[in-house]
């Protein structure tokens, strides 16, 4: 027999190998890179000196899935609530690690406020930022002997809205020596690589072990971020955090994040990921929490919620009741998730779609564990119900949505988790 032409598509092209770092919080620990999964973080928008109000935010990131939350530190207020956020969150019962983001006092805070020190799981050091001349040197020393004294690890993360300046002249005078010169955007990317390895190397010098260190090179394009990562990833083996640093509002933001991270994602790299979206005025900071699911999972490469597939609609389709079905559904699996995934294991691989005329209904309904074919303008007021790739029922009235959604709950309940032990 011969071999088929097409790969089985299950993931990317092979992992690159990593070193691993864990970061931890009490039993809690999220493992980064050394082929664990990719890890979704996210960052709060929130004065952390408002210590009530930043813990809330990190419970609803949290509770939306983000398994890393980073928080600013940037002033002794923010330093002296971080011990008091830690707390609120330990009273809600939240475990997830906190990270500290530190820029130009960084060395000060961690050694004014050990108890913060003490709190936060991980340091965020960016090396542009940590001081100039003199003192830049020994600022960086101080914050990583602090992550040495209280056993932290560190993500040494580079960004060129922020770039050591002394650095990128010596690159560009190294490059004005060759005899063929790189282009001014060679050297850019040759400035974000050099600088995340040479102060990773510098770390490990000062006592921190290389296998508490991430590294990231942060940019706003999508083809930068490729360029650099793909460099970055052939140079060092430290984990390594992908997202572009400023991705922008609404659709924009998602897609270029997507556009970037799939490409890496797909090529093995990568080991933690944050999609940095602008929120929209008043809109939900959880959003890029579910964005960065999305875009895993949709990869084959995690499973965080069931997946709703539903069409487009089409002429065939003036009834809006399959998009009102489709959200309704949508929406009530994910605010489930926190509650199933402790008692349904495997519930987040299911399958369900919701479809809204008879071309590609029925079959389409097949594929996933629970379908429903809804009718489309001219069809018969009858909606088929399909379950593991079986028409089991035919759902018709003005309660189809909520009869499907208890069919969705009873699937839930007798074919995953404790019920389904024998």
């Amino acid at each position: 027999m011969s071999s088929s032409p097409f790969p089985i598509a299950s993931g990317p092209l092979g992992r690159r190998q990593s070193r691993r770092a864990v970061i931890r919080y009490g039993e809690r620990e999220v493992a980064v890179g050394g082929g664990a999964p990719v890890m979704v973080q996210s960052m709060t928008n929130t004065d952390t000196a408002d210590a009530i109000g930043t813990a809330i935010q990190i419970k609803d990131l949290a509770r939306a899935g983000s398994e890393v939350v980073r928080i600013t530190v940037n002033s002794p207020e923010a330093a002296a609530a971080v011990p008091a956020i830690r707390e609120q969150l330990d009273r809600m019962g939240v475990d997830v690690p906190l990270v500290g983001d530190f820029h130009y006092n960084g060395h000060t805070l961690l050694n004014d406020y050990p108890d913060c020190a003490k709190a936060l799981s991980k340091y965020r050091i960016n090396p542009g930022n940590v001081g100039k001349g003199a003192k830049r040197d020994s600022q960086f020393a101080q914050m990583i002997e602090a992550a040495c004294r209280y056993d932290k690890p560190v993500r040494i993360g580079v960004n060129w809205g922020s770039l050591d300046q002394a650095l990128l002249a010596r690159i560009m005078d190294e490059n004005a020596g060759r005899a063929e010169p790189w282009p001014a955007q060679a050297v850019m990317y040759e400035a974000l690589v050099t600088s995340a390895i040479e102060n990773a190397q510098r770390a490990e010098e000062l006592g921190l072990a290389g296998d508490r260190i991430i590294l990231s090179c942060k940019v706003s394009g999508v083809q930068d971020l490729i360029a650099v990562y793909r460099e970055l990833a052939r140079r060092c083996d430290y984990p390594l955090h992908l997202g572009l640093t400023e991705a922008g509002m609404g659709s924009k933001g998602i897609v270029a994040s997507t556009a970037a991270l799939s490409v890496l994602l797909q090529e093995g790299i990568g080991d933690t990921i944050r999609i940095s979206l602008t929120p929209e005025p008043g809109g939900d900071r959880t959003r890029e929490v579910i964005v960065g699911q999305e875009i895993l999972q949709t990869m084959g490469l995690r499973k965080f919620t069931p997946m709703v597939i539903a069409c487009p609609g089409c002429g065939r389709t003036t009834s809006t009741v399959f998009q009102d079905l489709a959200d309704k559904i949508q929406t009530y699996l994910r605010e489930q998730m926190p509650q199933w995934k402790g008692v349904y294991p495997g519930v987040e691989s299911m399958n369900v779609a919701v479809m809204g005329c008879i071309v590609n209904g029925p079959g389409e309904s097949k594929h996933a564990n629970i379908g429903i074919s809804l009718p489309g303008t001219g069809e018969s007021p009858a909606a088929p119900v399909f379950i593991d790739g079986e028409k089991r029922m035919t759902l018709r009235g003005e309660r189809i949505a909520e009869e499907f959604q208890t069919i969705v709950l009873d699937y839930v309940q007798t074919h995953y988790g404790k019920q389904t032990a024998v």
